[in-house]
């Protein structure tokens, strides 16, 4: 067992994003408690989850990190406005397996995005396939894949029709506006529960 062991290779699951204010996550826990019965047989997700996502990184080993916080640190960027508001459906409302809101902002969120996209690609990790979309998913159809761009086979489904109905009687949500100061190197650790994040170090954004 111990030879076994020993050839075992430990990595982390790792990404970039922005953390958002205590405010616009109470803002977002109180919509879902007023929306979730119409789309009960959906997963929900944990607001003290919510994040901005910069970049997904994946599995790497834990002697690479500091390879990558030096990456990070590298970054010069300045602090921004994010407004949070509206919602939308991928990868159509008619076929939808994931419930987001959107995310409004100045265009140093999308170049953020690109420069730590440059900085992970120096040292090796690839490069985005697809341009910066930001958003926050707030619920995933159950079962299937969860991912938000079109896929072969996608078809019509009710997973989230009666929600449909219902936002559609009310007025676009706001959540709220906050600016970003600063960015985080995240673990993703998975389990029966969800996965649980953890920051492993910010990174300043200054004037």
């Amino acid at each position: 067992m111990s030879l076994f062991r020993k050839f075992i290779v430990h990595t982390v699951r790792i990404f970039i994003a922005l953390d958002i204010d205590d405010g616009i996550r109470e803002s977002i826990r109180t919509f879902m408690e007023g929306v979730r019965g119409f789309a009960p047989d959906v997963g929900w997700v944990r607001t003290e989850s919510l994040h901005v996502t910069l970049k997904f990184v994946g599995e790497k080993p834990p002697e690479t990190l500091e390879a990558i916080k030096m990456g990070l640190r590298s970054i010069q960027a300045v602090p921004f406005e994010i407004a949070f508001r509206g919602y939308g459906f991928f990868p159509s409302p008619k076929a939808a397996r994931v419930f987001w809101i959107g995310i409004q902002s100045e265009p140093q969120l999308s170049d953020l995005a690109t420069d730590i996209d440059r900085a992970a690609h120096a040292l090796g990790i690839p490069r985005e396939e697809h341009a910066f979309n930001p958003h926050l998913t707030l619920a995933r159809r159950r079962g299937g894949s969860g991912t938000p761009r079109p896929r072969k086979g996608d078809a019509a489904n009710s997973s989230f029709q009666q929600l449909q109905q219902k936002l559609s009687a009310l007025p676009a949500p706001e959540f709220g506006t906050m600016t970003a100061r600063e960015f985080f190197l995240y673990e993703s650790q998975l389990s029966r529960g969800g996965a649980r994040y953890t920051k492993l170090e910010s990174f300043a954004l200054r004037h």
